[in-house]
C-alpha cells in the first residue's frame, strides 16, 4: 500500500523540521489502515514499532511517500514493514524512516483474538 503526506507548518518543531511525533502517528495510522483493509471487520491495536530511528531531517513542503507491506502473520498478530521516503524517489538516499509495526487483533471483550486465515 502506498500513501503520501505533505509536511505543513503545523508539523514542524521549534527548529523548523518535521516533528518526530507526527511522523510516528502517520506511520501507525497508515499501517493500521493496511491491516484494516486486509482484515475487514476486525479490530486491531498497535502492539509495537520495532525501531524508531530518523535517518534524515524533513523540511516544510516536503511530500513524504509511505510504503506499507505485510511482513509477518502470527496467530493473533500481523506485522507490517513501513518505509518512509522523501519525495517520489525510493532510493536509499531518500529513505527517511524504516520500521516494523505490529498489531494485535482484539475481540469484543478486549482480549486477543485469532486472525482469520486469508
Amino acid at each position: 500500500m502506498e500513501n503520501h503526506k505533505l509536511v505543513t507548518p503545523s508539523n514542524l518543531n521549534q527548529y523548523g523540521y518535521l516533528f518526530g511525533g507526527d511522523l510516528l502517528k502517520w506511520v501507525d495510522e497508515y499501517a493500521w489502515i493496511a491491516a484494516t483493509l486486509e482484515y475487514p471487520d476486525r479490530n486491531f491495536v498497535t502492539f509495537c514499532m520495532d525501531k524508531v530511528e530518523f535517518k534524515k531531517s524533513v523540511k516544510e513542503g516536503t511530500i513524504l511517500k509511505f510504503i506499507v507491506e505485510k511482513n509477518k502473520v502470527g496467530i493473533t498478530s500481523v506485522q507490517y514493514l513501513v518505509h518512509v521516503y522523501r519525495g517520489n524517489d525510493m532510493s536509499k538516499n531518500d529513505l527517511i524512516f524504516p520500521t516494523h509495526v505490529t498489531f494485535v487483533r482484539i475481540g469484543n471483550n478486549g482480549q486477543k483474538a485469532p486472525l482469520p486465515q486469508l
